[in-house]
């Protein structure tokens, strides 16, 4: 492969800068200006202010300075290239946009879509049956009314000027700016957009970092009833997931107490705030699963009595009994009010239900009514896995909660919850049988709107949209997520929850039992320093300084089941801690006893070494209060004279929570920021822990600190992601001075960062897009990172800066280290002066630039890290890109050149890390390919990035060595395809570029870039946008992938270059590619068309020249596309219109019919290219339809767009055998491109939908099968957050989900495919049509070439007959009538074939049910005729042609509709009238002649359209228009070949045997008068053997013209070819039949030839079928059958032409009477009334004169062939007795008084015999009766007829081989049984017991005598026979069967031997007529 080589050599690509300053464009504006530079603000920095959620911010007041330290920023600035925002450039052509662009698009009329439909036709049929059934009695119709008919006929409008006579070049012209006006702009936007599987390549936008919410649950509660009211109740709502035994919300608390019951705690509770009324809240569910419950609690008011007594009442009283009861119940309030006084602030535990969520939702989802009652405890049917799991979109449900558990006293704890929860889904719950306290609680679930009104944050901070703070809020419940949940921090939150477990008093003295646990949060030890950040709970205020817990009645060691939610300050020091005391309560009111009594106290320290302190807690209680700065120390210090609880030993569980974005919880985090804050503040010595690290040891510790990360615990890794990496990064940009030495941390600092991104990586792998970028990163990139200060308008730099993990609330963590050099001693908060931030940035110093450092440091590393390093480069690629935009717009460097704006020792540095890159790429790609693939990805994003910032010819350069090390390992590997489709991949990104025309120079002529001189361009013409020196220059250059071309188009080179490599068909082993490299290619072109910069058509030109060498590249692969014409039956009609055969196909995969339909639609192919697992062979070279047709649509493109006078200049240039290259090109357009219609999208949609099933199976195992990058994108579930699982398909498969949606289309979405698809066609076929014209004039212009004319006319006559709109084709018969008005000779003597086939496209057309494609048509049609007659005063030619498609057309054509085509013959008429030069000459009479004949054929046509459904009547139509023929051979032709063609349909194979034999015979009477040739048939005569009708086609009347008369026999079968074309059909079609003798006889014929030609080949596959033949001769020896035979006889004048005609029917074998009976009697009934068709039963003569003559009578009788005794000799075979019949015979039994059955002696028999004018098999199935003879049998002739056949019979049974007992015994039986009624006894008794008076019947005796002597003889003989074959069993049966035979032989004995003495005399010879037969003729 020469061309790949030399095209596989990289070129220098043109220095882009250097080049653009030396050949400025002349133009200063306009649109081709803005193709030469990239725009000036292509990159700009955005700052987006980052969105806060609630109304007022989230960070406490208390400190605003401290916490700004701790903030996230509160801006999130956004590099960004202009188009992430924009999105110009590249669109990639996604289908919404598709649709978009498909807008107000034309409707296009085809006539396929225009078809009638099916009813109104109906009638017009039904009508037409019911009228007369007449056929003219002239033979063709009569003249007179067919042309009245005709004259009377409107004509379709006439086309203007016509007839004058315009120079060509001006009809040129019009029909150009016809064709070019109202053009669709956009091709894409009609091609349905490529596979999203392969998207144009660009970095999705990540998404802005926000907080995490999980599926949102809206739960409101509406009311809380008991059966009575006597008391406050309070509830409280969470969520817990039994399966992780885990509590998964906050509580949410609420009451629904009456304004009077609350009215009973006044004195404890202040006034609520409004806050604390919610009784609506959102809970967050990350995880959903079948395992989460709902868990509700109430709690009472603290009263006297167990829990149990005190729920007594609630049980045992009924609302319904309150009247009875109203005493009780009185003395029960007034209990309850003095509890409520006296300890009304103290609760106690009360009862408890739970709901089973996830039951709820799904049943939501399938219940009809409103609200849907639920029962807790029902054993419910929990459904496995997640797929019920989705929250987001049920249906809103209410549930009635109707019972309660009562809490057990020493049940309280979580572990006994989970217990009960896990025990409810159980069948038989222990539950169930506890008594229940009924209530009503009556709870709305829904899922939560987007953005509910009035809602509060778990701080209690209003979310956005809270128009008025009195109505009553809806609550936000805090998640703790089930599993860990990994988003980085955004929004401040320092929430902390203590839950109080358990305590045990059991071994403390004195009375210590109605316990409660005061809580605190102190920040010192005086009682006075709690502080109110305790949140309340229902109906309160909303901070308390402390909170209880509930009390359990007399228990010493309680549980408890509180949770006391705590805000914790922003700032924290040694002195804050929770403390714990713990009272006993008396719950009787005695005298001097207290409320409450102090029993123990016990606390726990906030802060423990800087850290926070959390967890679970054992602690040992103190009976005293504890001493003097206890807070520091924590309560396991023994602490001298205190007194404990039971010796110090721990006695209180409680856990600690804390829920923060301040605090990591993290040792090694803490650790590291611990250590950056400290060298901030440049505060030591520094305490970590129990460490004091002084700052000589610092850097150690600073670098283990920063390795260690490695070791800290990945959720909070990622809470504090944002920070950590911030961090990192000012170490590499500033190194820290420590001890006055600079210290270089780049290294680590890299390190660490790589395994901190390669540990996301791994960890969520669920969390990445198709690139492999994790969201988190790319989000950090995106939004959250940018060199350390350059803050916006910040007072100074980086006092913005996050939080620092800071000590001291005292001083801000500035970043700024100027202090640490004493630099400025001014408050830094205060802004210095203000200098340019460059100066700034390196005033600090050993600052240094980040990408800078980054490449070097990436470049220099090895080993682990550089591997770490390259897992992800993604990350540090675009944190470099990023780096460098800031570097580069806050130095004020974007508009400096773009040589001049990065040092020169970067640029090495980034050269040298992508030559290592790419040499990775290359030495690993077989063995890592997945790292591989992501790594490729990443270099051109990289690349890809550059082109905007940096020296465009130097990143140029790096893909040019990028390529390089490619290559350099292409030939050495076995397999390259894998590498090159990197190479694929790493250019589609390249490409992708939104600059991409720009960066190929479009506007550079290719002058050799070298030329410095910018004369050259500036002489630029602006009119034709092409200089004049491209005259000059090889056109060549600029359409082949030349060097020049090459360098100046770089990119587009390459990807042109590849391209032409993948399709070379000798390049090995990249056949698999073929498709991603078209859609590599048609995405670019695709993209280009939608792009609004280059709408002007000037600039498209320019893009266009682009891709000039795509022609050509698509020229060479002609061979391998996919042929989509052969979709295209013989007869040039679309066969995709008979889509039906799809269903019946029965295989799975699509049937090629329907292939091409479908290539274009977004049914998602089910194959991947399997080809890589085969070797490379040229047939599996050859493209995919669908490649194909994305291949075809980018040629269309660039020859629609492109100049069109380069494109003349470049075909003037091609050679013949290039040019007809590219229109075979054009030709496979045309079909590629054809309209489907409707019907076929309708269709296809209805299958897609039955097959989606099969195919989503397919389609995982595909996606799923082989593995790379972009795979993993649908192999990975999106949104699951932290979960490890790889869930393949999340929530039905994302993908799919939209595709099975997708696939049942609406009617509308059918209009609009449709009409896109209408639309494409449109606009490819006229594309097609401009190139056709270009081409055209190329041959005027150069006058030679004209050989290609005849391509040219093909591909017009091609387009033709497809399915084309009515637009199309005005503008296509222009061109055609254009096209023969200038070459004229050229169809008439040239392209003979070529005139055939446009008569009968036009024709075609003329038939058309649109009107405007009717005038074209004619009018092409006359002018065609005009010029043929004005080269030779005669147009016999298009005569001749135009009879022979009319005549084709209306044999084949289903929809034809002769009305239509009467008024383009009308029009055509007209014109002829009209025409007044040609007025004196004959022509207007000959057309006239025309015409008239035309309409002829048609009016017969008619007539078979009429007969449609009666196949005889339709066979004898075409046989009777055939017979009309006789003298134009090429019709009648035709006609047979019609004939054969509705035979086989029917599948009388023999009849279509016959007819290819008549033709055949036909073609070789005339090659015989042309040519004397000895090995060819004679005429007919030697058909003869065939058949012996074949003789009626011997030409030897006077009136046939002879065949080498202009235009006569001018067909392709009247050759040798075509004759032996017939006669392979004729044998094909008589094997088909079964008739194999036929066959070897066919074959007699064609041998000669074939030997003649010495063409081995052809004779053995004779030979071979002749062998097949006679070995199937033998094999069905016996069992073939080839027809029954049926004499049908038409009587009454209903049936018009067929009264009183007889015929003889041929019907398939074994056709009953019955059937054929009822056949003919239902079809005549439907046509004429069931009422008045009557069917004779009987075979006797018909009397005309006694039938009722409203009525049609049909008289039907089973016929046998007839054979003379004579014939029999010759007819030996099956086959003899059934071919070449004309004889046919009935018997008819009667008696002479008129009955049909006597007495033996009375019984006569009439024999019918007809003979038919031709011998069956004919080419009809019915043939006409010309004969009739009767023979009349006398009784004893029946006799004799009788007893012969009883004796064959007798002797077949017996000599039968194999013997068949059961037939002999029936046939004996018969024979011999005594019981037979006119047996043969009675037979012999009646006729031989006499000797006959009359001498004439001696004979018939004596015969009938001699037959009962055989009969004995064979009764004998069969006798012994079945002897011979019985069993034991039928001994008996023999010897009655023996009996009988020697009864009836006795009985015989004496008849049989008497003999007629007179006929042994010498009597006179008996004259003939003794014979009684009556002999009737009947013509």
């Amino acid at each position: 492969s020469q061309h790949t080589q030399s095209s596989e050599q990289s070129v220098d690509p043109v220095d882009l800068e250097e080049y653009l300053i030396t050949h400025p464009l002349a133009v200063d504006s306009g649109p081709l200006r803005d193709l030469l530079e990239f725009p000036r603000d292509d990159i700009e920095v955005v700052y987006t202010p980052r969105e806060c959620r609630t109304l007022v911010s989230a960070v406490p007041e208390e400190r605003y300075e401290a916490a700004n330290q701790r903030l996230k920023k509160t801006l999130l600035d956004i590099f960004c290239f202009r188009y992430y925002k924009m999105g110009t450039g590249f669109n990639p052509n996604t289908s919404d946009k598709q649709k978009e662009r498909q807008k107000g698009l034309p409707k296009q009329i085809f006539e396929s879509d225009e078809a009638p439909d099916g009813n109104s036709y109906q009638d017009e049929q039904d009508d037409l049956k019911r009228r007369s059934m007449s056929i003219d009695d002239t033979p063709r119709g009569s003249w007179a009314c067919s042309i009245f008919d005709l004259k009377n006929s409107l004509p379709d409008a006439l086309l203007p000027n016509l007839l004058d006579r315009t120079p060509n070049e001006e009809i040129d012209h019009q029909n150009d700016d016809q064709r070019k006006s109202n053009r669709h702009k956009e091709l894409f936007a009609l091609h349905p957009a490529p596979d999203e599987e392969e998207p144009i390549e660009r970095l999705s936008v990540p998404e802005v970092p926000k907080e995490h919410f999980g599926q949102r649950l809206l739960v409101k509660c509406l009311s809380l009833k008991f059966e009575i009211e006597i008391e406050p109740i309070f509830a409280s709502l969470a969520l817990y997931d039994v399966k992780e035994k885990k509590k998964i919300s906050e509580n949410f608390y609420f009451d629904l107490n009456s304004e009077q019951m609350k009215g009973m705690l006044r004195p404890h509770v202040p006034p609520a705030a409004i806050s604390t009324l919610a009784r609506s809240a959102i809970f967050s569910i990350t995880y959903p699963s079948q395992d989460v419950f709902l868990v509700i609690k109430l709690e009472k008011v603290l009263q006297q009595g167990d829990i149990g007594e005190c729920a007594e009442p609630y049980m045992i009283f009924k609302e319904a009994d309150a009247a009875k009861n109203k005493e009780k119940l009185e003395k029960l309030k007034s209990q309850s009010e003095q509890f409520c006084q006296r300890l009304g602030k103290y609760r106690m535990p009360f009862a408890w239900t739970a709901i089973h969520l996830m039951n709820i939702v799904s049943s939501a989802g399938s219940l009809e009514r409103d609200s849907t009652e639920v029962e807790v405890g029902t054993g419910e049917r929990t459904t496995s896995g997640d797929e019920a799991c989705n929250l987001t979109s049920f249906r809103p449900a209410t549930l009635t909660v109707t019972n309660f558990f009562k809490q057990e006293g020493d049940r309280l704890s979580d572990e006994d919850l989970y217990k009960f929860l896990a025990d409810m889904r159980r069948p038989s719950s222990v539950l169930r049988r506890l008594r229940p306290i009924t209530a009503q609680l009556k709870i709305d679930i829904s899922p939560a709107p987007e953005n509910p009104h009035y809602c509060l944050t778990p701080e209690l901070l209003q979310v956005k949209l809270y128009p008025d703070s009195r109505v009553r809020p809806t609550r936000e419940i805090l998640e703790f997520p089930a599993r860990d949940v990994y988003v980085p921090n955004t929004t401040y939150r320092n929430l902390l929850y203590v839950y109080p477990q358990s305590l045990n008093f059991a071994n403390r003295q004195g009375s210590a039992r109605n316990i409660t646990v005061k809580v605190q949060f102190m920040y010192g030890e005086d009682p006075s320093n709690a502080m109110p950040v305790i949140f309340g709970k229902s109906s309160c205020p909303e901070f308390f300084k402390e909170a209880y817990t509930a009390v359990v009645y007399h228990n010493r060691s309680p549980d408890f089941h509180e949770e006391i939610k705590v805000k914790l300050p922003a700032t924290l020091t040694d002195h804050h801690h929770l403390l714990f005391t713990f009272y006993h309560v008396s719950c009787q009111q005695k005298q001097n006893t207290p409320l409450e009594t102090p029993v123990g106290y016990t606390w726990i320290p906030m802060l423990q070494n800087g850290r926070l302190k959390t967890g679970q807690f054992c602690l040992p209680v103190s009976l005293e209060k504890p001493p003097q700065a206890y807070s520091v120390l924590s309560p396991e210090v023994p602490l001298p004279g205190m007194k404990w609880v039971d010796n110090h030993k721990g006695v209180f569980n409680v856990e600690v929570v804390a829920v923060s974005s301040i605090h990591t919880q993290d040792p090694y985090l803490d650790k590291f920021f611990a250590l950056v804050h400290a060298l901030d503040e440049h505060m030591f010595p520094v305490r970590i822990g129990d460490m004091r690290i002084m700052e000589n040891n610092l850097e150690n510790e600073l670098k283990s600190s920063i390795s260690a990360l490695n070791s800290s615990q990945l959720e909070p890794v990622v809470r504090f992601l944002h920070l950590l990496l911030d961090k990192l990064i000012l170490l590499v940009v500033r190194p820290p001075v420590i001890a006055g030495q600079i210290v270089n941390l780049g290294q680590a600092s890299f390190e660490a960062m790589a395994s901190i991104i390669n540990r996301l990586h791994k960890n969520l792998d669920g969390n990445q897009d198709q690139h492999g970028r994790n969201s988190l990163l790319a989000s950090y990139i995106y939004y959250v990172f940018r060199l350390p200060n350059t803050y916006p308008n910040s007072p100074s730099p980086g006092s913005m800066h996050y939080a620092t993990m800071a000590r001291s609330a005292v001083r801000p963590a500035s970043l700024n280290l100027n202090r640490s050099r004493s630099l400025s001693n001014s408050n830094p908060d205060i802004s210095g002066t203000p200098t340019s931030p460059d100066d700034e940035v390196r005033s600090i110093i050993g600052s240094k630039l980040f990408h800078e450092e980054l490449a070097l440091q990436w470049v220099v590393c090895s080993g682990s890290v550089r591997e770490a390093a390259l897992q992800q480069a993604w990350f540090f690629f675009e944190l470099m890109v990023k780096s460098m935009v800031h570097h580069l717009y806050f130095a004020d460097k974007l508009d400096a050149p773009r040589k001049n704006r990065f040092p020169e020792r970067f640029m090495d540095d980034i050269a040298a890390l992508v030559s290592t890159i790419a040499s990775d790429i290359v030495s690993r790609f077989q063995k890592d390919t997945e790292m591989v693939e992501r790594l490729n990805t990443s270099l051109a994003f990289f690349l890809h990035d550059l082109l905007s910032i940096m020296d465009r010819g130097f990143v140029f350069s790096l893909v040019k060595a990028y390529y390089k090390q490619i290559s350099s390992k292409l030939y050495s590997v076995p397999n390259p395809s894998n590498l090159v489709s990197l190479r694929l991949d790493f250019l589609r990104i390249i490409c992708s570029h939104e600059h991409y025309v720009t960066l190929n120079l479009p506007c550079s002529l290719l002058t050799p870039p070298a030329s410095p001189s910018p004369s050259v361009s500036s002489a630029t013409s602006q009119s034709s946008g092409f200089s004049t020196n491209v005259q000059d220059q090889k056109i060549a250059n600029m359409f082949e992938l030349s060097v020049p071309f090459r360098q100046q188009h770089y990119l587009a080179g390459l990807v042109l270059t590849e391209l032409a490599v993948i399709l070379d068909p000798e390049a090995d082993g990249l056949f698999g590619l073929h498709k991603k490299v078209i859609n590599m290619v048609h995405n670019l072109l695709s993209s280009h068309d939608s792009d609004l910069r280059y709408s002007d058509p000037q600039v498209k030109a320019r893009v266009a020249m682009l891709y000039l060498p795509l022609i050509g590249v698509i020229m060479e692969t002609v061979p391998q596309l996919y042929d989509f014409t052969e979709t295209h039956n013989q007869r040039g009609r679309p066969s995709c219109v008979a889509v039906d055969d799809y269903e019946s196909e029965g295989g799975s995969m699509i049937s090629q019919t329907v292939a091409m339909a479908i290539a274009g639609t977004s049914i998602p192919q089910l194959t991947r290219p399997s080809s890589f697992l085969l070797t490379s062979s040229v047939q599996n070279c050859s493209l995919s339809a669908e490649s194909s047709r994305s291949l075809l649509i980018c040629l269309l493109w660039v020859l629609k767009n492109a100049d069109e006078s380069v494109l003349q200049k470049w075909f003037t240039d091609l050679s013949v055998l290039q040019l007809n290259r590219l229109l075979d090109l054009l030709y496979l357009c045309v079909s590629c491109f054809e309209y489907k219609g409707k019907k076929v999208f309708e269709r296809m949609n209805s299958l897609t939908f039955k097959k989606s099933k099969d195919m989503r199976a397919k389609l995982e195992e595909v996606i799923l099968g082989s593995i790379g990058a972009r795979q993993e994108m649908v192999r990975r579930s999106r949104g699951a957050f932290g979960s490890q699982e790889n869930l393949r398909w999340r929530k039905d498969m994302t993908h799919w989900r939209q595709n099975t949606e997708k696939l049942d289309k609406s009617r509308a979405e059918i209009e609009h495919e449709a009409l896109t698809d209408g639309n494409l066609a449109t606009e490819a076929n006229l594309i097609i049509l401009d190139t056709l014209e270009i081409v055209v004039q190329t041959v005027s212009v150069t006058e030679s070439k004209e050989s290609i004319l005849g391509g040219v006319l093909k591909v017009l006559l091609h387009s033709m007959a497809c399915n084309q709109s009515a637009l199309y084709l005005q503008h296509c018969f222009a061109t055609q009538r254009a096209l023969v008005s200038k070459f004229p000779e050229l169809l008439f003597e040239e392209e003979t074939e070529q005139c055939a086939d446009l008569c009968l496209r036009l024709l075609r057309h003329c038939s058309s049910s649109i009107s405007t494609i009717r005038s074209h048509a004619s009018a092409s049609l006359y002018l065609l005729m005009r010029q043929n007659f004005e080269i030779g005063n005669n147009f016999a030619r298009v005569k001749m042609q135009v009879t022979m498609s009319l005549s084709s057309l209306v044999g084949t054509s289903q929809n034809f509709n002769e009305e239509f085509l009467r008024r383009s013959l009308k029009t055509i008429l007209t014109y002829a009238e009209e025409d007044l030069e040609l007025r004196d000459t004959t022509f207007p009479d000959q057309v006239q002649d025309l015409v008239f004949n035309l309409h002829m054929i048609l009016s017969d046509t008619v007539k078979m359209k009429e007969h449609q459904e009666d196949p005889e009547m339709l066979i004898d139509l075409m046989y009777r228009i055939a017979k009309g023929y006789q003298n134009s051979p090429d019709l009648r032709l035709t006609w047979l070949q019609n004939m054969a063609g509705k035979h086989s349909e029917r599948s009388n194979h023999a009849e279509s045997a016959q007819c290819f034999v008549h033709s055949a015979a036909l073609v070789a009477e005339y090659l015989s008068m042309l040519e004397d040739r000895k090995y060819l048939p004679v005429g007919c005569v030697t058909f003869q053997n065939i058949s012996s009708n074949v003789l009626e086609e011997s030409a030897v009347s006077d009136d046939v013209v002879s065949p080498d008369e202009e235009g006569i026999c001018s067909g392709k079968h009247f050759t040798e070819a075509g004759l032996v074309g017939l006669l392979e059909q004729a044998a094909a079609s008589f094997s088909m039949a079964g008739m194999y003798e036929a066959v070897n006889e066919v074959y007699k014929v064609l041998i000669p030839i074939h030997e003649a030609n010495r063409d081995a080949k052809k004779l053995s596959t004779i030979h071979g079928k002749l062998q097949e033949a006679f070995s199937k001769i033998v094999h069905q020896d016996g069992k073939r059958m080839f027809g029954t035979y049926f004499r049908v006889g038409f009587y009454g004048t209903k049936f018009g032409d067929l009264d009183e005609q007889e015929f003889v029917y041929k019907e398939p074998a074994i056709t009953k009477l019955a059937e054929i009976s009822h056949r003919l009697e239902g079809f005549y009934g439907e046509r004429f009334g069931e009422d008045v068709v009557e069917v004779i039963k009987d075979s006797n003569p018909v009397d005309k004169l006694k039938l009722d003559p409203n009525k049609a009578y049909i008289q039907i009788t089973y016929v046998e062939p007839y054979f003379d005794t004579y014939e029999m000799k010759d007819r030996i075979t099956y086959f003899d007795k059934n071919y070449n019949l004309r004889r046919f015979m009935y018997c008819t039994p009667f008696t002479l008084d008129g009955r049909a059955h006597g007495e033996l002696h009375e019984q006569f028999k009439r024999k019918t015999i007809l003979t038919t004018s031709h011998a069956f098999p004919y080419i009809k199935t019915r043939i006409n009766v010309i004969h009739k003879e009767e023979i009349i049998l006398t009784p004893i002739e029946v006799a004799i007829e009788d007893m012969q056949k009883k004796t064959q019979e007798l002797a077949f049974a017996t000599h039968q081989d194999p013997a068949d007992p059961k037939m002999l015994q029936m046939v004996l039986q018969g024979s011999v049984g005594t019981t037979v009624n006119q047996g043969p006894l009675e037979v012999a008794q009646v006729f031989l017991s006499e000797i006959p008076n009359d001498p004439k019947l001696f004979r018939h005796h004596n015969k009938l005598r001699l037959c009962f002597k055989d009969f004995t003889k064979r009764c004998e003989d069969a006798l012994r026979k079945n002897k011979s074959l019985i069993g034991p069993d039928q001994k008996e049966y023999q010897r009655e069967l023996e009996r009988n035979y020697h009864r009836l032989k006795e009985a015989l004995q004496p008849l049989i031997n008497r003999k007629i003495p007179q006929l042994y005399k010498a009597v006179l010879p008996v004259a003939c007529h003794s014979r009684m037969s009556l002999r009737k003729m009947d013509i």
